[in-house]
């Protein structure tokens, strides 16, 4: 990635007003993360793009239920961090923002990267008991029983991957920031 993740997730994370722990806090956007990532691999979707969306695509969310603006919410949020702790060309940060803007909707995209960052987000839903439907994915590597199953028992057994300790540093046992060493 040529930002440093840390930084910005620190940032996102401070001002998250819900629950670390909750339903669409640290570990589902990490696990979002890891789904993208995995399906880019197959889909060629820009992984920074990705990477970027499971950082902000509920980042401003109010409401662990309906919260329908989040999306815009997170999208503005990430265009007030672009050019402090990520850049991006336009292109590619349009599509971050329709990603954004548009994940809990029922559009069907024909950008291969917003397919991605939207699977990756529903392939999570297990986090509340609902096993992803392959009819409401949009890339054929999502569809995937194998994935599906993959994504599923993640989510619903709460995963949280190691990523989000050892590389963003977010202790969420102890609910703490842990701060990036000074380089000597």
């Amino acid at each position: 990635m040529p930002f440093e993740i840390r930084p910005l997730v620190h940032a996102i994370v401070t001002q998250f007003a819900l629950p670390w722990d909750g339903c669409h806090g640290v570990g589902h956007w990490a696990r979002v993360m890891e789904n993208g990532l995995r399906l880019a691999a197959e889909t060629g979707a820009n992984a920074e793009v990705v990477t970027l969306f499971a950082l902000f695509h509920d980042s401003r969310r109010t409401g662990e239920g309906t919260d329908a603006h989040h999306g815009r919410h997170g999208a503005r949020y990430a265009a007030r961090m672009r050019g402090e702790l990520f850049q991006l060309d336009d292109a590619d940060f349009q599509t971050l923002i329709t990603a954004c803007i548009g994940h809990s909707g029922h559009l069907f995209p024909s950008d291969p990267t917003v397919q991605t960052c939207w699977d990756a987000d529903r392939l999570d839903l297990g986090r509340v008991g609902m096993v992803p439907d392959p009819r409401y994915l949009h890339t054929d590597a999502a569809r995937s029983r194998e994935l599906i199953n993959w994504a599923y028992g993640r989510g619903s057994f709460d995963i949280v991957p190691e990523c989000v300790l050892t590389d963003w540093g977010v202790d969420l046992d102890q609910r703490r920031l842990i701060p990036i060493r000074a380089v000597r």
